[in-house]
């Protein structure tokens, strides 16, 4: 059954909202910017020269220093990624950069059902076994490490030089190694939402920077380190994009800088080919490239091969210079991805099914599901779709064939921590929990099946602690109400300009309308004509994708303004979020 959601006004600050409209914002569109904490036109600036500089990054300048005495002294690099999409791109990243810059470097990510995450000992006894001719002098993980304490141990005693580089949330214990990553206690850098793929970019900034200078300084009759100008690194920016997007961290400001550069360099052709053969993979048009399309259409694609079989097929898509090759393993990644929607949908049904039989998680304030025959691979797809219908948080589980535990996958809501959950349950009941990492809305974890019912227990104990019951009403965040003569595809494309996405949500409005037409598409979204109750004059044309209820007559409804091109020609056009119809 549909239960629709409150519409709850976000109230932008009274003195960011004057400075907006008079910085020439129109009002509706000023009004969204002050209530993300937008106070003046240069917060939307995106000029790279307002990068937050590498400098205050931790220990970005040691390792600077240090990775370019090794590229100076031949020494080659093995980056250790991670089986999603940032650390894929993250990997990307540093191998790319890397070789812009003279490194000798190749990667290796962990197969999720064979290693698990982040650099562990058997990882590195793997790479041992397959790098041989040379043995790499330098291990560098990207987008995982921080909890990575006997990998690294490992690593070292195995005489490889570790560099740690991750986003997520530090432990109680930290690897012993030099460690790169905002989250680092003590650490000043302003943006604490930096993706994997955005601490692997600032690092090969760094590493430009120095070499730069020390080729500037160098004597007449030294060699040069680099022959021409210092290497472009602007064409990296599409993956730190596709990267950030995708790991769902929030849009900060120089998260959104991230991004919006990517995406100009991805419209004007300027991106690795892998990206581009992922956008014609998904059917989209990368001349008109938004946030959206690397969040739902092509970070998919390229998380596919992490979550069935192995991130280094995605990873050797992003790395390729040949179209050819970039075009097959595009395919490769896209026929993964129709495997995953399926799975994903057969498991869905299963999850909702068990949520509607079983009586006692109706009132629980968190979902806990787990089935001997679901996917390793999609437990946090699910858990996301969960946790969407049902605002809670929810944590899926899925038996690892290899280690007999039970590998869960969590998302959580806004003002509920789930790291900060879990490492509460860690304290309270010690050697519960085998191993978790993640951060406020994200994590894994893993237990062993007979402890299933006492962490469950442990969890909802835990989370009583950290929660305020208001955290559950069901509401959907609006932005008022827009005049009939307001909605206009001028107010679209202001809207389409600016870089939405994970704590930058786009812009919903609601309003009182009357549904005049409507017709069903495909068995599943309705298209609706609508009548503003308020200005019967004006006429409004709609889509409502996957409508959960048909709705008729007088209508309160939540939506974003879309553009709707069809054969070049632009019309305006509602996107349905949400109805709270009277008589249903």
């Amino acid at each position: 059954m549909h239960r629709p959601r409150a519409f709850v006004d976000r109230q932008p600050e009274p003195q960011a909202l004057e400075r907006l409209m008079q910085d020439g914002y129109p009002a509706p569109l000023a009004r969204c910017l002050a209530a993300r904490g937008v106070n003046e036109a240069q917060d939307l600036d995106e000029a790279l020269t307002r990068l937050l500089p590498p400098s205050s990054l931790s220990n970005t300048n040691e390792a600077a220093n240090l990775l370019a005495d090794a590229i100076l002294k031949g020494d080659s690099f093995l980056i250790i990624g991670d089986y999603d999409a940032d650390g894929a791109t993250a990997t990307a990243v540093m191998v790319r950069g890397l070789r812009k810059l003279g490194g000798r470097v190749d990667f290796l990510v962990p197969d999720r059902f064979r290693f698990g995450y982040g650099l562990s000992p058997a990882l590195v006894e793997h790479a041992n076994s397959i790098f041989t001719d040379p043995k790499p002098n330098w291990i560098i993980t990207v987008d995982n490490g921080i909890s990575s304490i006997e990998g690294v141990a490992a690593a070292q005693r195995a005489g490889y030089q570790v560099l740690v580089t991750d986003h997520h949330l530090p432990g109680q214990q930290l690897p012993n190694s030099l460690i790169i990553n905002p989250q680092l206690p003590g650490c000043t850098f302003l943006s604490k939402s930096l993706a994997g793929v955005g601490v692997a970019f600032y690092l090969i900034m760094a590493t430009r920077a120095v070499l730069t200078q020390r080729n500037n300084n160098r004597t007449p009759n030294e060699k040069p380190i680099f022959p021409r100008d210092p290497p472009r690194l602007d064409d990296l920016l599409p993956l730190v994009a596709l990267g950030t997007v995708a790991d769902l961290v929030p849009l900060d400001a120089n998260n959104r800088r991230l991004v919006a550069s990517g995406l100009q360099r991805i419209r004007k052709g300027v991106m690795p080919v892998g990206i581009r053969s992922l956008f014609e993979q998904s059917g989209r048009d990368w001349r008109s490239a938004q946030a959206s399309d690397l969040g739902f259409s092509i970070g998919p694609r390229l998380n596919a091969a992490g979550r069935l079989v192995d991130m280094s097929i995605g990873i050797r898509c992003l790395l390729s210079d040949n179209p050819e090759e970039a075009a097959g393993l595009a395919q490769s990644l896209e026929a993964l991805n129709r495997e995953r929607r399926s799975i994903e949908e057969d498991t869905r049904a299963q999850a909702i099914r068990q949520i509607d039989e079983r009586t006692d998680l109706q009132d629980q304030s968190a979902i806990i599901l787990y089935d001997e025959g679901w996917h390793q691979g999609v437990v946090g797809l699910i858990a996301s779709k969960i946790k969407d219908r049902v605002n809670r948080p929810a944590l899926v589980f899925a038996r690892d064939e290899q280690s007999g535990l039970l590998k869960g996958s969590g998302r959580s809501i806004p003002g509920i921590h789930l790291r900060d959950v879990l490492e509460r349950v860690d304290t309270m009941h010690p050697g519960l929990i085998r191993t978790f990492g993640g951060h406020a809305m994200a994590a894994g974890l893993s237990l062993s099946p007979d402890r299933l019912k006492h962490f469950e227990e442990a969890f909802l104990d835990a989370l009583a602690e950290f929660a305020d019951p208001s955290l559950f009403d069901e509401t959907l965040p609006t932005d008022g109400t827009l005049r009939a003569e307001e909605h206009t595809l001028e107010l679209a494309r202001a809207i389409s300009k600016i870089v939405w996405g994970q704590g930058f949500p786009t812009p919903v409005f609601h309003g009182h309308f009357r549904v005049s037409q409507k017709r069903l598409l495909k068995e599943k979204h309705l298209r609706l004509d609508l009548v503003p109750v308020d200005a019967p004059a004006h006429r409004f044309e709609a889509i409502w994708f996957n409508a959960p209820i048909d709705p008729s007559g007088e209508v309160e409804l939540a939506y974003e303004l879309g553009i709707n091109d069809w054969q070049g020609i632009e019309r305006l056009q509602l996107l349905v979020r949400e109805a709270q119809c009277p008589t249903q």
